[in-house]
């Protein structure tokens, strides 16, 4: 099967919106520097939210009785009933930043599921669902858009696919050891209860994957993180990742980017141990930047 728009099973789910409403705390963006093991100060009311830091807010809150035996809600709901493909990945994102939001401000989340596409994997059939996020004070323009993409699969999708491309290290480069603790506490501060990023009999022996799996999301924010190191008065106008391997614990990960060209772009990448690509990104930058 090809890439369809809207299959029939699922086209009363598109266009479908919902509409979500949190307060930005400091508690939340100091444990997340603490886990990207940054020394930054205590937030404080006024203080901008870091790109990426919106990913703590609008928590899921599903009861304990409504989790599935994945860790994830159970389907169905908001999002679209792919009963048949147990597996939910974040797949990647496209995030820009028209504006900011900050620390204290009360803030109203629009979610819209922009698309529906079903397709034949090589080992399972897929479906990818892309939601889009508009976040902001309320009664102003987004600060934040956030299309957030997810991917359904089969269970057999396991460690199927074509060994992953090699790649060179990048002039930006950091090195990093995931472990399991690190692992948890991403998984506290975004609420996610998915097994294979913490539960280790789960994720080898149901899952069949080596190891914990390192979230998607947190990948994303160590590539933007690395950004945020080299390039610290860099203003971060918009991001985009594509998760293609996955990443596990105990497993030496690299960071990865070249400095900005032409339009403040930057090209971004993580790679596993043997240089494997595990994620693609760029980022748009202005303002001052090293070259």
């Amino acid at each position: 099967m090809t890439a369809t728009e809207a299959p029939a099973d699922y086209a009363a789910w598109l266009g479908r919106s919902e509409e979500a409403r949190d307060v930005v705390t400091a508690g939340p963006l100091d444990r997340w520097s603490a886990t990207l093991d940054r020394d930054d100060p205590p937030h404080k009311d006024g203080d901008v939210v870091p790109p990426l830091g919106h990913w703590l807010f609008f928590l899921p809150h599903a009861r304990q009785s409504e989790i599935a035996p994945d860790g994830h809600p159970e389907r169905g709901g908001f999002l679209p009933p792919v009963h048949h493909l147990p597996r939910r990945m974040w797949a990647g994102s496209r995030v820009t930043f028209p504006g900011d939001i900050r620390v204290g401000d009360a803030i109203v989340r629009r979610s819209t599921i922009a698309s529906i596409r079903e397709k034949a994997g090589k080992a399972s059939a897929l479906v990818f669902v892309t939601v889009r996020h508009e976040i902001g004070r309320a009664g102003e323009p987004p600060a934040i858009i956030d299309e957030h993409d997810i991917v359904y699969r089969g269970l057999e999708a396991g460690q199927a696919g074509a060994k992953p491309e090699t790649v060179s290290a990048g002039a930006w480069r950091r090195t990093l050891m995931p472990d399991a603790v690190q692992l948890f506490r991403y998984s506290a501060l975004t609420f996610n209860g998915h097994r294979i990023h913490y539960d280790r009999d789960y994720v080898t022996n149901v899952e069949g994957y080596p190891g914990l799996v390192v979230h998607g999301p947190l990948t994303a924010t160590l590539l933007v993180d690395l950004v945020r190191r080299k390039a610290p008065e860099a203003r971060i106008d918009a991001f985009a990742f594509r998760a293609l391997s996955p990443l596990f614990d105990g497993r030496e990960m690299s960071v990865n980017a070249d400095p900005p060209g032409a339009g403040g772009k930057v090209k971004l990448w993580a790679a596993n141990a043997e240089g494997g690509l595990a994620v693609s990104a760029e980022a748009t930058v202005s303002g001052t930047v090293p070259s």
